[in-house]
């Protein structure tokens, strides 16, 4: 005989399962049924990205480069390929894929919030770069096209985003690609770091741990199949061919060589003093505009007052007023030397 009060609590349990698994928008199901139509939304989004990048780089676009970009398979691939083809989003010619107008329009949506979210991360906050992409792939697939256009004027409605990319214009414009590979220069050649490709992410990470970003001035050393060696701002950086060609570079004229290098505020020793040249444009935002407030500006004399007990960070002198800085910030002050000469 059955005890009546266990089959009410297995009864009770049934009912409160079904409860959570089928209740409507919160239940189990509705929320499973919400992740996957997301997670279907951001393969379509980062397909149509992919083929954009495809198109904008003047490299074919295939179901095999789509299956490896999303890492999923190449049976998923060519499914997804024939959603978006239903979806008007692209058609297939030859062996190649093409946007239609629709799709490059919506690919252009997602890249402009990905690469305004960068730059809001890059001015505004303490954000490490190394997190700005990772970041920006995830808010790529939750801003509209209004909260992008908001986030823009926030923020000044920048052209470029912090990697020397440019961000797409409300109606989708986007300047033509202009520069050239690292590793296209010449011996002896100078130029400027215009752009520092993001993707992937296992050389973005190795160029930012060389400390090398757009703004900086580079002059060719050596380009070899085994190495590239140059100048960066006066340090020397060497490279393996295949990530010296993640860097885009604008070639420049110069009447004069720089000789020498520039000291970084780093190199001070306690009751040295030097007078600041610039602050590397790797020092952004918030960062940048405190070193601003305190004084840190062309012209001004800053000595090396105190060294904490680990070394890191070091107290300097800066109009009057003690200030603590860590190592990393000042490497990115750079002073006069006597060894340097100007164009």
């Amino acid at each position: 005989m059955n005890d009546p009060l266990f089959t009410l609590l297995i009864g009770s349990g049934i009912l409160l399962l079904a409860v959570v698994s089928f209740f409507p928008q919160k239940g189990l199901f509705a929320r499973m049924k919400r992740t996957r139509t997301i997670s279907k939304k951001i393969l379509i989004e980062d397909a149509l990205k992919h083929l954009y990048h495809c198109e904008y780089s003047g490299v074919g676009c295939s179901i095999e480069s789509i299956a490896g970009k999303l890492s999923i398979s190449e049976d998923d691939a060519a499914e997804l390929v024939a959603k978006l083809e239903e979806m008007g989003m692209l058609s297939s010619q030859r062996d190649s894929l093409q946007l239609s107008n629709e799709g490059r329009s919506y690919a252009l949506r997602i890249i402009r919030v990905h690469r305004l979210w960068e730059k809001y991360l890059a001015d505004e906050t303490s954000v490490d770069e190394r997190e700005w992409h990772h970041s920006a792939e995830e808010f790529e697939h939750k801003l509209s096209s209004s909260d992008a256009d908001e986030l823009a004027a926030q923020i000044g409605n920048p052209v470029f985003d912090p990697h020397g990319d440019p961000i797409p214009s409300t109606e989708g414009d986007l300047p033509e690609k202009k520069g050239m590979p690292l590793t296209a220069l010449k011996f002896g050649e100078f130029a400027s770091i215009i752009h520092v490709e993001d993707e992937p992410d296992a050389i973005y990470q190795q160029l930012v741990a060389e400390g090398l970003y757009p703004g900086m001035q580079v002059r060719m050393l050596e380009e070899s199949k085994e190495r590239v060696r140059f100048t960066a701002n006066g340090e020397e950086c060497v490279l393996a061919p295949l990530f010296a060609k993640n860097i885009t570079v604008e070639q420049i004229k110069l009447e004069k060589t720089i000789e020498g290098k520039f000291k970084n505020l780093s190199s001070l020793k306690i009751g040295e003093s030097g007078t600041v040249l610039g602050i590397s444009k790797a020092l952004r935002g918030q960062q940048r505009r405190r070193l601003m407030d305190l004084g840190v500006v062309p012209g001004t004399e800053i000595t090396a007052e105190l060294k904490s007990v680990g070394g890191d960070p070091m107290v300097y002198k800066i109009k009057g007023a003690s200030i603590a800085l860590r190592k990393k910030q000042a490497e990115r002050i750079y002073l006069h030397s006597e060894k340097s000469e100007m164009n």
